[in-house]
């Protein structure tokens, strides 16, 4: 058994009888009143976003993970195939089990947090940042640089993410995969 205090991002816990990834949280200590945690829950089965409050000292149940770095092979439509770089073992997960799955390439490596009482996995995490190529946005318009105008664009993956409009098709772009931004071009 883990207290509030042991929260932090990533954590999984047992929460009305189902299992929970902690994907935000917020210690608060107001100036009257006892402290709590305000947190935002994502389930591992359902993909439902939670937000919820816990008391400062509250009992909260934590599931035991290993992570295992795993190479996403292909998406069949239904499921999201993996490969375990240690044993070359295959795994299939379904889309509520990703956070971003539009910025995944094929051959991309992500950890995949593994529940040890049964060894279901629970969810995938990314990277922190991925460089994607663009193939497709519209030629930005000379002059139009006073404000930070941005434009949308196509990645090779399939995501839709604005860019700034010196961006052209082509170019290669890091975005930050717990928000979808981008984060700037990378020149080769």
């Amino acid at each position: 058994m883990a207290t509030t205090s042991d929260i932090r991002n990533g954590l999984c816990i047992r929460y009305n009888h189902d299992i929970y990834k902690i994907t935000e949280f917020l210690h608060v200590k107001p100036g009257k009143g006892p402290a709590f945690v305000r947190t935002k829950m994502k389930s591992v089965t359902s993909g439902k976003v939670l937000d919820n409050t816990f008391s400062a000292g509250h009992k909260i149940e934590d599931v035991r993970v290993e992570t295992h770095k795993f190479q996403y092979l292909y998406n069949d439509g239904e499921f999201y195939h993996f490969m375990n770089e240690e044993d070359y073992t295959q795994i299939r997960l379904t889309e509520n089990a990703l956070d971003m799955p539009q910025l995944m390439k094929e051959g991309e490596v992500v950890t995949i947090l593994i529940n040890t009482e049964d060894n279901m996995p629970l969810s995938v995490e990314m990277p922190a940042s991925v460089v994607l190529e663009v193939t497709h946005t519209e030629p930005g318009v000379k002059g139009n640089t006073a404000t930070n105008a941005t434009k949308p664009a196509t990645l090779e993956t399939g995501a839709i993410v604005n860019v700034p409009l010196f961006i052209n098709e082509g170019d290669k772009v890091k975005i930050e995969t717990d928000k979808g931004t981008y984060k700037e071009r990378v020149k080769e």
